[in-house]
């Protein structure tokens, strides 16, 4: 099998591919200010071996500087152009060993063989609180025996399929951490749209079930256990040709890939 994804929670996911091994927006923490994880334990020492790290968006479910120290030096670290500007804190990282590339979006670059090409997303990607430095938000498409898109945050946009390109297998966020989501994301409904418009082979739904505000376990809490199997059923209405993969934490699948 060319790819084997691995989800660890939230929007953290090991995507290994021709023996090379990479890792989006790691969050190990058990609790991050007001969320705590609620499902699934942290993940292990393992996740944190890659070769080159992904960050989608400067928000701290994202970009948490204290998982990225876990990273070993020599690591490559992709964030999106202006990143360490906004984040002081990555030049610091990067001081200790980590291999800091800015990118945006059209630019690609080559891991060990792999490519790692860096797409459009739509969503709010400062820094919270704001500030005057700007960052876009990204998504990227792996690159090696097979086309793996993590899509970061993004709301659905006019020529997503186009931008993003011919991909086999699709990591769309389908939830998020509180009862509400916001302008700029996917939830499973909006997921299934964009799922028919890319039309890979395969998906796993990522961004759900794992963190939720302290104190709000009773508000809406369908918004926190439902969207996996939300996202399952309404794929299998919009994109019937698509092979869902919803995934417990820290499972693995190797999708069948066609090239």
């Amino acid at each position: 099998m060319p790819v084997e994804v691995t989800w660890w929670g939230h929007a953290t996911c090991t995507v290994e591919d021709s023996g090379v091994r990479v890792l989006t927006d790691p969050l190990f923490a058990r609790r991050l200010a007001h969320l705590r994880r609620r499902r699934g334990a942290p993940p292990p020492p393992e996740a944190a071996v890659a070769e080159a790290v992904l960050v989608s968006h400067l928000h701290s479910d994202h970009l948490h500087l204290p998982s990225l120290a876990r990273l070993a030096p020599g690591t490559r670290l992709v964030v999106p152009r202006g990143a360490p500007d906004a984040v002081p804190g990555l030049r610091r990282l990067a001081a200790r060993g980590l291999r800091l590339t800015e990118v945006e979006a059209g630019d690609a670059l080559v891991v060990e063989g792999v490519t790692v090409r860096a797409v459009p997303a739509l969503h709010d990607g400062r820094r919270l609180p704001v500030g005057r430095h700007r960052s876009p938000a990204l998504g990227y498409v792996v690159e090696g025996e097979a086309r793996t898109y993590f899509a970061g945050d993004t709301g659905l946009f006019d020529g997503m399929a186009e931008a993003v390109g011919p991909v086999d297998v699709a990591l769309l966020p389908v939830g998020g951490w509180g009862p509400y989501l916001g302008h700029g994301h996917l939830d499973a409904g909006r997921a299934a749209q964009a799922l028919a418009e890319l039309a890979p082979a395969a998906a796993v739904p990522v961004h759900y079930g794992t963190y939720w505000p302290i104190g709000l376990d009773g508000v809406r809490p369908h918004e926190f256990h439902a969207p996996g199997d939300e996202f399952v059923r309404k794929a299998a209405r919009l994109a019937p040709k698509v092979a869902v993969h919803r995934l417990g934490h820290g499972e693995r699948v190797r999708p069948e890939v066609a090239r």
